[in-house]
């Protein structure tokens, strides 16, 4: 089958989950003998160290949508100018400042690409599509990272008569935080263009509930699918630091808590037996968590935790899994809902609990793994409760981190996303060529 999947770049700033499930999921497909080709979007993606055996150029480079978003003369730069701005060094250096956008700015770029070809960026639609067109074989099936892309969805379909599906996941939390009247508007038509999309694919049980409301759709018309890992990938050891040790991955930021945290640590290590709790965190930052990492380091030093405090410059793939060998349980104090775990089911593939707040999609996470705690409501008192009961609990602690390795291996092997993804593909398939 040859497959396409369509991924916007984040800039590999920080631990995107969404990137690194794109990535799983073409490699998966390349080891199950597929024909798929991952083509990057706005800013290029670093596939690690195994280059992918087939390359895409760039489409809707980052500085050429905001050319065209800002400028009416871009729309109509003959592709040779265009070239210039979509150099991949350009866009390397282009993604560092991703996030310092203004709200409105934002607002009106995600409206232009939802509008499709009534947006500004029409010029990278058709590009796209002409390319598409021309493959040779043509594809299967498009797959489109996720719902703001939902505006290339009508034309695709139009052009190359194809399924195209679409991945479903925290696309909301995006959309929400658009200023008005922006937010709305998207809204709109993120649901107009959900009715092009052959299949809305959704990460967990607790997203099809979230998205079939926003979308105005019936949740059994779309399939949960969650993306596992590769168990085999992971290399994970019983044995846990000397030191009782907390892991922090994710983008370090307010929305995920790590002030929460890092209170929780100075309660923590009030209590005798944890007096030398440790904390270890990397994931990484955006250009617009400055401000917040600051105040975080001050809070730190404040609290006489600079030498509890360890921090993880690198999150690449090896370095991950090493630094998920090195903590004893994993936690994430978000604050608002997220439709998936992918730092938890790292922690499950390592032999590692994890802690979580009673939100979003963790209850079922923690259900279907029985390798995580809950804890609610999300401050710093309960989630240092939790954490003493089992830090203090070795034997309880490993076996949560064997039911975790024993889920990755059953419920949520890569293996698995990828033979369901397929059945899915196929029969899309075959109702076009009927």
């Amino acid at each position: 089958m040859r497959i396409i999947q369509l991924t916007p770049g984040s800039g590999d700033n920080f631990y995107c989950e969404n990137c690194l499930r794109d990535l799983a999921l073409v490699r998966v497909f390349q080891q199950a003998g597929h024909d798929i080709m991952m083509v990057p979007m706005y800013l290029p993606i670093n596939p690690g160290p195994q280059p992918f055996p087939s390359q895409a150029p760039i489409f809707y480079g980052g500085l050429n949508v905001y050319l065209q978003q800002k400028l009416r003369i871009f729309r109509k730069t003959p592709r040779w100018i265009d070239w210039w701005f979509d150099n991949s060094l350009l866009l390397k250096g282009l993604g560092k400042l991703a996030g310092m956008t203004s709200a409105k700015d934002l607002g009106q770029t995600t409206l232009s690409m939802l509008q499709g070809r009534d947006g500004k960026q029409l010029k990278e639609l058709e590009r796209l599509a002409d390319w598409l067109a021309s493959l040779d074989p043509k594809p299967d099936v498009i797959i489109v990272s996720n719902v703001l892309l939902a505006g290339l969805a009508p034309s695709l379909k139009e052009r190359l008569n194809i399924p195209v599906v679409c991945l479903l996941q925290d696309e909301e939390g995006f959309l929400d935080t658009l200023p008005e009247p922006y937010a709305r508007q998207c809204w709109q038509l993120v649901r107009q263009h959900a009715a092009s999309f052959d299949a809305l694919i959704c990460v967990s049980d607790y997203y099809r509930q979230v998205m079939g409301k926003r979308l105005d759709i019936a949740t059994e018309t779309m399939p949960v699918i969650p993306m596992g890992l590769d168990p085999l990938g992971f290399e994970p050891s019983p044995q846990l630091p000397q030191a009782p040790t907390i892991g922090f991955l994710s983008k370090m930021c307010h929305d995920h808590g790590l002030d929460i945290l890092i209170n929780a640590l100075h309660l923590l290590r009030r209590d005798d037996r944890l007096k030398h709790t440790m904390l270890r965190i990397t994931g990484g930052k955006g250009p617009g968590d400055a401000a917040f990492l600051k105040k975080m380091q001050n809070r730190i030093n404040a609290l006489g935790l600079s030498d509890a405090v360890d921090h993880v410059d690198d999150y690449s793939d090896r370095s991950r899994k090493q630094f998920l060998q090195s903590v004893s349980v994993m936690v994430l104090p978000a604050r608002k809902p997220l439709a998936y775990g992918l730092f938890a089911m790292e922690a499950c593939a390592s032999l590692r609990p994890f802690v979580v707040p009673d939100v979003g999609v963790f209850p079922e996470l923690v259900e279907k793994t029985q390798a995580g705690v809950l804890y609610h409501p999300n401050n710093p008192v309960r989630l240092a409760e939790a954490l003493r009961s089992l830090l203090t609990d070795p034997q309880r602690m490993q076996q949560l981190g064997q039911s975790g390795r024993q889920a990755i291996e059953t419920t949520y092997s890569i293996d698995k996303t990828a033979a369901k993804l397929t059945e899915l593909f196929a029969s899309l398939r075959d109702n076009y060529t009927v």
